[in-house]
């Protein structure tokens, strides 16, 4: 442990002082992408009391800073429209300029959460991407995409800067990138037709309580933020609280951004009712703070089904739930479900090959609702209400967007009676010629149970569902019993 953190002291030593020429963080680099029409931070370090100056290549204005006593400056430049027209900004303290090359406008977004977000398009081992070689055979198609991957690092301060460095995604050096963040990125890239820049911060198998700060840790949990005793306590370090906040997210805290992608839980999978929905809308509002840009958007995956150890148990369904909750409490927020984007034979495989589609749904939440593209559906079905009417339950939901997939060869439900055993039911579209609200429903119904008062759909840890919505968005795991 000793040596690990000893590494990071010498990461520390980026944040310079009194060296002769101004000095960037990596963060502001050849091949950056900047946040289009923003009034975007820009920072590093200079000799104390020295003043730094920014010209770019797009404007006569001058941007000017003045390095305190411990070198770090800061300052805005206003950025223009998006194209895909290199720009370049230089830097002088008076003592030499130093010129960010190959800069693009456009569109920043933060990639965070744990390995399903660290996936690169080359996968892990034994864990593919499904499409690889064709994302590689494409990627010099996609002008505008580029990718700055953050090191997963520990520390026990909250670090500057990070050793990294911005990279076009070509067919060179896409492998590298988040899939799930290159796939959210393309989608964007060709819907709208700007460049779009990712930020990828991120560690696999980190918390929630890993991003967390000291005063809300220290407030809120009874996490122990001794470093020394997270050894004991901890088998594996990508469990630990505070340190991956601190080393790998907040060096990219001055970045100005158009808003964060999150995709996060699986280590938090047993937690208590309510616990990680109250954290994780604690961790948005921290983010929030800490970028200064007011409540920017927030859009998360829901973990998709994996066995946790008993495929018939429900921890797993019931941090989704704690997931869904939390996308109705977090302002400026969405959630997609990947419920169907697991292969049967992924039940022990907790990284699912098929990413295209869960940077796809993200990307849906953001076109929609961050860049006013209304006709894109990006909400899954989600559970309304029921009706018993003697053995068979009917079910209504929101955001079918006026159909569903299938009428017939539903799976995924099961209901229950007085009992609280749940039986596997069938499932189908149906019509009554009636008036009112109940004469088009989802009827399950199974011979097992000749009274039901509950129903769940894919509430087990491992249970592969089928029904979706107009836009091929599938309905969110739910119960309606409170057991």
């Amino acid at each position: 442990m000793n040596k690990r953190f000893l590494s990071l002291m010498v990461l520390a030593g980026l944040t310079i002082g009194a060296q002769a020429k101004v000095k960037l963080s990596h963060l502001v680099g050849d091949n950056m992408i900047i946040q289009q029409q923003s009034d975007v931070r820009l920072w590093g370090w200079a000799k104390p009391k020295s003043k730094v100056v920014a010209t770019t290549s797009w404007s006569n204005e001058r941007s000017e800073a003045v390095a305190g006593k411990d070198g770090k400056w800061l300052l805005t430049v206003k950025s223009p429209k998006a194209s895909y027209t290199p720009l370049s900004i230089s830097f002088d303290d008076g003592d030499g300029k130093v010129t960010v090359n190959n800069v693009l406008a456009g569109e920043v977004w933060v990639c965070a959460g744990q390995s399903n977000m660290e996936m690169p398009i080359k996968g892990f081992g034994n864990c593919p991407v499904e499409g690889y070689n064709q994302v590689v055979l494409e990627a010099n198609k996609h002008k505008g995409i580029h990718y700055v991957k953050v090191p997963s690092i520990m520390s026990t301060k909250p670090l500057d800067d990070a050793n990294c460095e911005w990279k076009e995604a070509n067919a060179d050096n896409v492998s590298e990138a988040s899939a799930t963040g290159y796939f959210f990125a393309k989608t964007v890239n060709e819907a709208i037709d700007v460049p779009v820049g990712l930020i990828m911060a991120n560690k696999g198998g980190s918390r929630v309580e890993s991003w967390l700060d000291r005063d809300y840790l220290t407030k809120n949990t009874k996490e122990d933020l001794d470093s020394t005793h997270m050894v004991n306590k901890f088998k594996w370090d990508f469990l630990y609280p505070l340190l991956w906040g601190n080393g790998t997210f907040n060096p990219i805290l001055n970045s100005t951004v158009k808003g964060i992608l999150f995709y996060q839980g699986c280590s938090n999978v047993g937690d208590p009712d309510g616990q990680y929905t109250q954290r994780l809308a604690d961790l948005v509002a921290q983010w929030r703070r800490d970028f200064k840009q007011g409540d920017i958007p927030f859009y998360f995956v829901q973990i998709a089904p994996y066995h946790n150890g008993d495929i018939n148990g429900d921890a797993g369904p019931r941090l989704r739930e704690q997931q869904f909750n939390a996308a109705k409490v977090i302002p400026n927020s969405g959630i997609v479900c990947t419920e169907d984007l697991v292969y049967p034979y992924e039940v022990e495989q907790i990284h699912p090959a098929q990413k295209r589609q869960v940077g796809e749904r993200l990307a849906y939440q953001a076109l929609n609702k961050t860049y006013g593209m209304k006709s894109i559906i990006c909400e899954s079905m989600t559970f309304k209400e029921m009706k018993i009417d003697g053995d068979k339950v009917l079910l209504h939901f929101d955001n079918e967007y006026g159909a569903y997939s299938r009428f017939e060869g539903i799976e995924g439900f099961e209901i229950a009676g007085a009992d609280r055993v749940f039986h596997k039911a069938t499932a189908r579209h149906t019509w009554v010629d009636a008036p009112g609200p109940w004469n088009e429903a989802i009827v399950v119904s199974s011979p097992e149970v000749k009274e039901p008062v509950a129903v769940r759909y894919c509430f087990r840890n491992f249970q592969l569902g089928n029904l979706a919505n107009a836009g091929g968005l599938p309905l969110f795991p739910f119960r309606t019993d409170n057991w």
